[in-house]
């Protein structure tokens, strides 16, 4: 039996009025779970998503590939959670 863990990802953007189009850029690396677009002040919005990933670690391998993903300015994962 394979135990997951949720983790909770906060992302910056480069362009604010790209964020399906990021969303969609994200879903080819990794099926999100769920996101939601944060007002963090002065017009900036982030994304943050959370999505399932196996306990077997491997979360640095998929930040790097989520950070190398274009309109991505900034990752910072926020929580790990065993389910």
């Amino acid at each position: 039996m394979t135990n997951e863990v949720a983790v909770s990802m906060k992302l910056f953007l480069e362009n604010q009025n790209k964020i399906n189009e990021t969303i969609d850029e994200i879903n080819k690396v990794i099926k999100i779970s769920n996101f939601k677009i944060e007002d963090i002040g002065f017009g900036i919005k982030v994304l943050k998503i959370i999505f399932l990933m196996p306990d077997q670690g491997g979360i640095d391998k998929i930040e790097e590939k989520i950070a190398s993903l274009p309109n991505i300015s900034q990752v910072q994962v926020e929580e790990v959670s065993r389910m």
